[in-house]
């Protein structure tokens, strides 16, 4: 479901939306406590999920400049953010003749803990499978496939190859089997129905004349909670050529959607993020 605004996630949309300035510097805990607080979630949940994204090595304890307690990214989750960018929002038209990549792995007995994360992640990544242990996706995805694998060091047990369809099946057929397009057209749909109405209510108000009596906050919480919603969707969606897909398909409606309401409520909301 694409509606699931976990303390964690909306922590993570919003250190990637306005967290990552250019110097690193921390939000300060009281910070986080307030913009949490403006998407409804309380001070002891906004506290628990901070030490929980602290411990898988996301966060790091650091004073503000004024001497607040605050958190900033680590490396590794400036990486990930970085990386997140790609998908959210500069997704290519994708192409028939981008052809596909595929993944077999093979992983020794004594490491098959790691089975489990490469399947993980190349189901992250927006792979299908097409055969017991082998995974592919659109040809698009194979730089950022190469560069993920790389950095979890997970690409000394995969080889990847590039190429073309030469089945029996028509592809869109194959491509109905490797992928639950019914699914991903669910998460589309029901990205369209929480935040399609958002967006008309804003294209009739405008930022600067939005619902509610501040319309930065009501920018601020609008396009945090589309944008949480949003970066789910891109990985679960690989980006199929429209050839491929159903009539009808959804997705991108939806991509129009975010599209128009990151250009209208971004800088909006960064009104409301920096402190008074």
């Amino acid at each position: 479901m694409v509606e699931q605004h976990t303390p964690r996630s909306l922590i993570v949309t919003l250190y990637g939306a306005y967290g990552r300035t250019p110097d690193g510097a921390p939000l300060a805990v009281a910070e986080l406590v307030r913009l949490l607080g403006a998407l409804g979630v309380d001070a002891p949940s906004v506290r628990s999920s901070v030490s929980r994204l602290k411990r898988r090595g996301l966060l790091i304890a650091e004073r503000t400049p004024e001497g607040a307690a605050g958190y900033a990214l680590s490396a590794d989750a400036r990486q990930l953010l970085d990386d997140g960018d790609r998908r959210i929002y500069g997704r290519p038209v994708p192409r028939l003749s981008d052809g596909w990549v595929l993944a077999v792995f093979s992983v020794p007995e004594a490491e098959r803990h790691k089975r489990h994360q490469l399947r993980s992640r190349l189901a992250r990544l927006g792979f299908g499978t097409a055969a017991p242990g082998v995974w592919i996706a659109p040809g698009h995805l194979y730089e950022e496939t190469r560069h993920a694998l790389e950095r979890l060091r997970l690409d000394p047990y995969v080889d990847l190859f590039r190429g073309e369809y030469l089945g029996f099946a028509a592809t869109a057929e194959a491509v109905g089997r490797w992928w639950d397009l019914g699914e991903i057209a669910t998460l589309h749909t029901e990205f369209l129905k929480a935040h399609e109405p958002v967006l008309r209510r804003w294209e009739a108000h405008g930022p600067q004349d939005g619902p509610g009596a501040d319309s930065a906050e009501d920018a601020y919480r609008d396009y945090l909670l589309a944008l949480d919603s949003w970066r789910q969707l891109p990985y679960a969606d690989p980006g199929l050529p429209v050839e491929l897909l159903p009539r009808g398909w959804p997705g991108g409606r939806s991509a129009k959607v975010f599209t128009a309401l990151h250009a209208q409520l971004r800088e909006a909301g960064a009104e409301f993020v920096r402190p008074a």
